[in-house]
């Protein structure tokens, strides 16, 4: 976000407390930030309101912003700021806080900022535009509620969220993808399309898939699986459970305790479940001596993990606690560092090519090197691995922006971003360098000389968690898939029911080809049959009546309604095939 559009959106924050008190006398403000694509702000109303009266607001802020008041700063002593808002009990708790000096984002040493534009006056250090009428386009978006400060302990505010933008054409494409966004929520078409559930007798964060759901599951692990295979990587199979001391002695103990499940006791030893696959990979390797000649030793799994996720941050498929991670572990030599991260980085250029996601950049992820607590402390070895990295996404072209304190405690990592159909940014793959394990878990080979040296770890996430993916996906195509990936592939629609028979045979001839066929029988119009094979976001329609049946044909179209005419059976099958082999 640039300075600019950061500065319009806190003020149009304070536009929408200043409307907001004078449509609606004696509510208390709180707090008003800036953030991703807008501004909330949080009030305490006398009487509740609700989204109905999110016009009447704007209409009020519009109108502000025509008589184009001027934002103008203060600085007052702590006495004064506590008179002036002596009925502002939000406020005044900020107040106090400045003046113990626990907090300087309002003021700092006994003075305190203010900002007045009109009649309203807020506790802000600003900056501000000049004027109103530099704040541009904005919309009020929803309500929520929030704690103040965001502890349970306090009390429940009204958070009222808009978004602002310098243009109305942006504020036009924004509004156009968060409604768009609406129709391709996961949840929604995970639902209409029957592809998972989540259910409370299972557990909040245990998804279901059903059996279609499962099926692109399993398109996507076989279309890695080949290109796992194509690359040398040997698949593993591991337990749901590990003992508490491998987790000790590897560090995600002490690092990711709060998102691992409670202990529990076998026999006098205490378990876990497994919240990632790493260390169940690095017993396998460790359970045989190694020399240089094995290396790199590359061992993947798309292992279900667990993670406890609070309940407030459950989300579909995109956070969940039950999850399955594509990931793999390759052990290698320092030489072969470079030549293992090209190798991930095709394969994972592969899989966004497959599933339609060309517009991506990768974050190079460092440490904090001021954080001694969240990170091994050794810092010639993170600079050596972030350079390592550096080079490693300068030589194979990737964009990429650089972030500290972004590291996994373990070393350095590529993170890519993807941009789905919406513009959207969604967080998948990763590549992470492991500089410390090898030597932390006394994993070793025998190198040239016969001297025992530690393995490089090169974690790979190819996509990430696969019910993440599958949310980002359904959302991508709006649960369109494409052919590869779509749990049906071909609706065979018989226009009466004298045609179900031929419908029958077709079924079992498309099978026979590895085609996903579903025979409509109902006993329903052809219109509302090509109606529902639409709505389920079929790919292709074979409509099959008398002439079609005499001549061992199908009159075939796609969903979006494009007729391809009669067409031979195998010329049909083969054009399907074709598509599925080239995923396009």
């Amino acid at each position: 976000m640039n300075n600019k559009l950061s500065i319009m959106r806190h003020s149009s924050a304070h536009l929408l407390a200043s409307s907001v008190v004078k449509i609606f006398p004696g509510t208390k403000v709180a707090i008003g930030p800036v953030i991703e694509n807008g501004f909330y702000y949080d009030f305490d109303f006398k009487k509740p309101i609700s989204e109905s009266d999110l016009p009447k607001i704007e209409k009020e802020m519009k109108k502000l912003q025509r008589e184009n008041y001027e934002f103008k700063q203060e600085w007052i002593n702590v006495d004064a700021a506590c008179d002036l808002f002596k009925n502002e009990p939000y406020k005044l708790e900020i107040i106090s806080e400045i003046a113990r000096g626990e907090r300087d984002d309002f003021g700092q040493k006994g003075k305190v900022s203010i900002y007045k534009s009109g009649d309203f006056v807020d506790l802000c250090k600003g900056p501000h535009v000049a004027k109103n009428s530099e704040i541009g386009f904005f919309k009020l978006l929803s309500l929520a509620g929030a704690y103040w400060k965001g502890s349970e302990k306090n009390k429940m505010l009204t958070r009222i969220y808009g978004i602002c933008f310098e243009t109305k054409e942006e504020l036009d494409k924004y509004i156009w993808q968060v409604e768009e966004a609406k129709k391709r929520d996961h949840r929604k078409l995970g639902k209409s399309l029957d592809l998972f559930i989540i259910d409370d007798n299972i557990g909040r964060g245990l998804p279901l898939l059903t059996p279609k759901g499962t099926i692109i599951k399993d398109r996507i692990l076989e279309y890695e699986s080949q290109l796992e295979l194509q690359a040398g990587f040997q698949r593993v199979s591991t337990p749901h459970i590990g003992r508490v001391e491998i987790y000790k002695k590897t560090g995600h103990w002490q690092h990711y305790r709060e998102t691992m499940y409670a202990p529990f006791g076998i026999e006098g030893d205490e378990y876990v479940l497994k919240p990632m696959n790493c260390p169940h990979h690095y017993m396998i390797y460790s359970s045989k001596p190694r020399s240089y000649k094995d290396l790199p030793v590359r061992l993947s799994e798309p292992g279900t993990c667990y993670r406890f996720e609070k309940s407030g941050e459950l989300s579909g498929l995109l956070r969940v606690r039950a999850l399955t991670i594509d990931d793999a572990h390759i052990l290698m030599t320092e030489e072969q560092v470079e030549s293992e991260f090209k190798l991930c980085i095709e394969m994972v250029a592969k899989m966004f090519a497959a599933f339609k996601l060309d517009d991506y950049y990768v974050r190079l992820s460092l440490s904090d090197p001021s954080d001694a607590v969240k990170y091994i402390a050794d810092p010639k070895i993170w600079q050596r691995g972030g350079e390592l990295l550096e080079k490693i996404v300068r030589n194979n072209k990737l964009k990429y922006t650089t972030v500290s304190g972004e590291a996994s405690f373990y070393g350095p990592k590529l993170d890519y971003i993807v941009k789905d159909s919406l513009g959207r940014e969604w967080q998948m793959s990763t590549l992470q360098l492991d500089l410390f394990m090898g030597k932390r878990l006394n994993l070793t080979y025998t190198d040239e000389k016969g001297k025992k040296q530690h393995p490089i770890i090169l974690h790979r996430g190819l996509t990430g968690s696969l019910e993440r993916t599958l949310a980002i996906l359904i959302e991508h195509f709006g649960g369109a898939f494409p052919l590869w990936l779509a749990p049906v592939q071909l609706a065979i629609l018989p226009i009466s029911q004298r045609h179900v028979q031929y419908g029958r045979e077709l079924q079992s001839l498309f099978m026979e080809a590895h085609i996903r066929p579903e025979l409509d029988e109902r006993s329903e119009t052809i219109g509302a049959k090509i109606r529902e094979a639409a709505l389920q976001k079929i790919p292709y329609l074979a409509i099959i009546g008398d002439r079609e049946r005499e001549n061992k044909s199908v009159s075939a179209r796609t969903r979006v309604g494009k007729d391809l005419g009669k067409m031979d059976l195998r010329k049909f099958i083969a054009l399907l095939n074709n598509e599925i082999d080239k995923k396009i």
